[in-house]
């Protein structure tokens, strides 16, 4: 065998342990508590949407209207 014979074989062998080593299954590293659907968290979700919202009306509100400019660009 040639050097280059050797090393494709060398290098799908590592290939394929690498891709096995990759497969195996990975423990959480963080367990959730058991009531991690709670209503409590339903609660903090609504409410934080509900200022995102207000906030992205506001941010829209401050965008100037009309047609934009002629010019170079677009």
């Amino acid at each position: 065998m040639g050097f280059g014979n050797t090393s494709t074989i060398l290098m799908m062998i590592v290939v394929i342990l690498v891709a096995i080593s990759c497969h195996s299954g990975v423990e959480a590293t963080r367990v959730l508590k058991e009531d991690f659907a709670s209503g409590n968290q339903h609660q903090t979700y609504s409410a934080i949407y509900e200022k995102a919202k207000y906030t992205m009306d506001l941010w829209l509100q401050k965008l100037p209207s009309g047609p934009s400019p002629s010019g170079p660009g677009h």
